[in-house]
């Protein structure tokens, strides 16, 4: 048989599951798999026209670029892994994340902190690893008040250490006496059922991860907890560049890239040697949390968003709350940032969606500014509706991916 017939053979056998896929081949499904959570949060809104909208959508349902696996699919697959990547993708998340840090010897890795391997992974149990961080555990003390505590960083361990580890869900007892007690501190409102084999990723590796399930990229460059430049000559310059030159090497279009930093000096540093980059570079927004930024107060806001353009940013990414607020009829609005953004031509998109866990008491932080307006899961779709409709952001990161893609599919987004 020619070479070309039996090429074309194996590919036909490959289709119709004759024959295994490649070991680094992953089918999806045909159409995004978002399960019951979409359904069930319909289920719960209150009665009205949205309501009665999202009721009549079935399907079927495909990939969207509005929907944004936030660290995978954190709600319930331990952050970061492949399982949760690979959930994000089933879910139909059309941009998946990976935050990006480094370890001892310079190799990216994905972790949402530099120095959280002590709640997201099993380091505490391997002996010669826990050695090595930057503060062993310290079993909590009910005399005193002092609560058990521990600290291991990316940058403790080299990549092949980073390797040996496993993911678990973040979170840790405070109380606990004990390291396995520490370990056990997976908020109720998550779940361990698929916490057990969580598979670390590296940098590198969440890119080929990603390129095979046909996701764009948004990579966040955390913010290093040791002194820069680390290790004498490793400076927040090489790192960020760094981490740019891994999707040039993967052969990955700046198109496809959404790279994120809450340094503003990270953007501008792209914005001058990065432009095709820096086009659809995301600042995520910092001043809130040490700068006092009020989302209903424009003097607040420094820079502003015409000096934020200005300087060359292209894309805001805000948390929910700095986005909205409440009228005098008490319904959920655009802030008054959130109309000035738009107004200075900066794209937003917000962050994250099915985070705060139960929203029958009002929400957490991400719904803080609209809590009187909030009492019951149901309106996680009403908020982003809003964020979608009036707000107009271009996508949302959610921890449960299968939300913001079927509401996307609903309202005929891409």
């Amino acid at each position: 048989m020619p070479a070309r017939h039996r090429a074309a053979l194996l590919s036909i056998l490959l289709a119709l599951g004759a024959l295994p896929a490649a070991a680094d081949d992953i089918a999806l499904p045909r159409e995004a798999q978002l399960g019951p959570r979409p359904f069930y949060l319909v289920d719960k809104m209150k009665d009205g026209p949205l309501k009665q909208q999202l009721a009549q959508c079935t399907g079927p349902f495909h990939r969207s670029d509005f929907s944004i696996g936030h660290r995978g699919a954190a709600l319930q697959f331990p952050e970061h892994s492949r399982e949760a990547y690979l959930a994000a993708a089933r879910m139909g998340a059309g941009v998946i994340e990976c935050d990006v840090t480094f370890t001892k010897d310079r190799q990216l890795v994905c972790r949402h902190s530099q120095c959280d391997l002590h709640t997201t992974t099993n380091i505490l149990t391997v002996p010669d690893l826990a050695a090595k961080c930057t503060q062993g555990f310290s079993p909590a003390d009910p005399a005193t008040g002092r609560k058990a505590s521990a600290k291991c960083c990316t940058s403790d361990i080299t990549l092949a250490e980073f390797k040996r580890l496993t993911a678990k869900m973040d979170g840790f007892n405070p109380a606990a006496t004990t390291v396995e007690e520490f370990l056990n501190g997976t908020p109720r409102w998550r779940t361990d059922l698929y916490a057990t084999s969580g598979t670390l990723m590296t940098h590198d590796e969440s890119i080929a991860l990603i390129k095979s399930l046909g996701a764009k990229f948004t990579p966040e460059l955390k913010a290093a907890e040791v002194p820069m430049p680390f290790d004498g000559d490793y400076t927040q310059e090489k790192y960020a560049t760094q981490m740019l030159a891994a999707y040039k090497a993967a052969g990955i279009p700046a198109s496809d890239v959404f790279a994120q930093s809450f340094s503003l000096k990270d953007i501008v540093y792209w914005v001058k040697t990065e432009s095709d980059f820096a086009k659809q570079a995301v600042y995520l927004e910092e001043r809130y949390e040490k700068d006092g930024l009020d989302p209903n107060r424009p003097e607040t806001w420094k820079p502003s968003m015409q000096e934020l353009k200005a300087s060359g940013v292209a894309i805001l990414g805000p948390p929910i709350y700095a986005m909205l607020a409440l009228n005098d009829k008490g319904e959920i609005v655009p802030s008054a940032y959130a109309k000035a953004a738009k107004a200075a031509g900066l794209e937003l998109i917000g962050w994250s969606l099915e985070r705060d866990g139960p929203l029958h008491k009002g929400g957490g932080f991400y719904h803080r500014s609209v809590k009187a307006a909030i009492d019951r899961d149901g309106d996680t779709l009403t908020v982003l509706d809003v964020l979608a409709k009036q707000v107009g952001v271009r996508a949302m990161f959610s921890d449960w991916p299968a939300t913001t893609t079927f509401y996307a599919n609903c309202m005929g987004m891409k």
